[in-house]
Formats: C-alpha cells, structure tokens, sequence
C-alpha cells in the first residue's frame, strides 16, 4: 500500500527567492494590525471589561441590531452593546455591571433577561455571566502577560538549544503571527476574550514547534555542507521537511474548518483563531524565521556546534569533506 505523499520527495521550492517581497508584506500588515488595533480597538468580552452578557437565540426572522437595542435600553440597565453571535438568529447582549454586591448584579441580571422575554416573547436566553471590574482587569493584565513571558521564554530557549540568531527569528515570526491574529479581531470586531488568549497560547506553540523542525535540520545542514552558500541551503532545509510541515498543517486546517462550520458557537472565536493561527505559522516558519537568518550573517564559520574542545578536536582529525562539502 502506497502512503499518501501531498509532497514529492524531490521537490525543490525556491522559497528564498522571494524572502524580500515576503518580508514586506509581512510588515506591512504588522503595521496594518497594530493600526487596527489602535484606531477600531478590539471588542473585548465580560472576561476583561467586566459587566453582564447574555445570549439571546431567536426563532423566525430576527429582529434589526437597532430594534433589539432599543428594547434592551428601555430596560433601564443603560447603554448594551449588541453584537450578531455565531449564528443570524443569534447575538450577544452585554450591559454594564451595576453598583453594589453580587447581589445587586443578580438582580440586574434578572431584570435583563425578563426584560428580554417581555420584549420577545419567542426568544431563547442563556445564562447571564458576570465579571466583577477588578477581576477583568487582572484578567486582561495576566492574559497579556502570559503572551509576553511564553514568547520571551521561547526565544530563550531556541538561543540555548541553536544560536542567538535563532532565538531572533524565532521571536519575531511568534509576534507575526500573534499582531496578525489581533489585527484579524480588531478588523471582524469578532468578541476577544479568555478563549482567544487559550488560542493565541496554542497558535504560539504550534508556531514554535513547526520553526524548531525547520531550524533543526538547518543547523544539521549547516555542519554537514559547510561549504554550500547559505540560501541554497535554507532552501534545502525547508524543501526536506516540507512534507511534515504541509502534511500537519494540512489535517489541522481540516479540522478546524469542520469545527467552524458544525462546531457550537461558544468556540468560534477560537476556532478562527486556530484557523488564521495555523496558516500564519506555517507561513512564519518559513518566510520569516528562515530569511532572518540570512541577514544576521549565519553560515557555517558563525555555527559553533555545543560541543567539547577535545570532541572538536577528534572531529577535525577524523572528519573529511567529499567534493560537496559534506563532512563524512
């Protein structure tokens, strides 16, 4: 039985032909998303700005944003956000958390959801989740911060496990994908709360671990041709572990489409994330981690391997190079 092979054995892509047009794409829609997220903002849940959220799923024609705003002001809990959810007979209420105990925001909560069924009768609530403004705040804190340390910890990591310049490409294509996926909820306004920060954290190390795949057959590259130029064997690294890298992406973006489309809607923001997080990693891994090494001057003089003076002398008696510049 033959084994599926999306990827011939012989393949050999030029990836790093377009390594200049593909940089400035790439920091041209870095730029994009960090205006998006400065100019629109992100719609932050209940998780980091505190306040009441319900669900409300109704049968028929739903009503217009501007009807069903009407009716939930008219409840007295002041001014609700409204926001289409999941599916067009579906949207997300949420009001601000009012004065006083929890007490006070369980009536609140009441009043919103009675309120709700007195002006649509047919429609269907959920639960109404409330976050105090403190704990949304130490959310939102924690939540970036956790962001921050897993990058810096990564990259430090890649720098002991190869070489500074590693751990360089490596953190700047994690913080690629991860301004790419806040520009991509800044421009949809789709909600950004707990279970997006959950997806960015699994977007980060699938990114990582696809980069240490490639990187790790480049270092090995690096001491078996020392004297091949360093794109040719950039290219040659990628080519060789293209397989793994379409293949896994590949079965993960299948199903991840399939959970967008029949999946429940409390996790479709982190569905799409996980979409858009996968595609941007894959492509990170290889048109931006890869080309920085090239501009930070790797090569094979600038590669120690981590290993022993005596060992290293062993290696330069023992070793030879045949007429490629392998070391046999």
């Amino acid at each position: 039985m033959r084994l599926l092979k999306l990827v011939p054995d012989d393949t050999n892509i030029h990836f790093l032909k377009w390594r200049n047009i593909a940089m400035g794409i790439s920091f041209l829609m870095i730029v994009a998303s960090i205006a998006l997220v400065a100019v629109r903002g992100l719609n932050l849940g209940v998780d980091f700005v505190g306040g009441q959220s319900v669900r409300v799923e109704f049968s028929g024609t739903m009503p217009k944003i501007d009807e069903i705003r009407e009716k939930v002001d008219n409840i007295g809990l002041g001014e609700a956000t409204i926001q289409q959810f999941g599916s067009d007979q579906a949207v997300a209420i949420r009001t601000a958390l009012p004065e006083g105990d929890k007490a006070a925001a369980d009536r609140a909560g009441k009043q919103l959801v009675d309120g709700i069924h007195k002006a649509f009768p047919a429609a269907k609530t959920g639960s109404v989740e409330t976050v105090s403004g403190k704990v949304s705040g130490e959310l939102l804190r924690t939540g970036v911060l956790s962001l921050a340390l897993a990058m810096i910890a990564i990259s430090i990591y890649i720098w002991i496990r190869f070489e500074w310049q590693f751990g360089v490409g490596a953190l700047f294509a994690l913080f690629h994908d991860v301004m790419l996926t806040f520009g991509f909820f800044a421009l949809t306004q789709m909600q950004f709360d707990l279970n997006i920060v959950a997806a960015l954290l699994t977007i980060i190390g699938y990114s990582l671990n696809d980069t240490i795949v490639v990187y790790d057959r480049i270092r090995e590259n690096l001491k078996k041709y020392r004297k091949m130029e360093i794109i040719p064997l950039l290219d040659l690294s990628i080519n060789e572990t293209l397989a793994r890298t379409v293949m896994t992406s590949f079965t993960m973006l299948i199903a991840l489409a399939v959970l967008l489309w029949v999946g429940p809607d409390v996790i479709f923001g982190f569905t799409a994330a996980m979409l858009l997080g996968i595609f941007v990693g894959t492509y990170s891994s290889i048109y931006m981690s890869a080309p920085i090494l090239v501009w930070l001057k790797v090569g094979p003089d600038s590669f120690v391997p981590r290993t022993s003076a005596a060992t290293q002398g062993a290696e330069r008696v023992t070793s030879k190079e045949d007429d490629d510049g392998a070391v046999v």
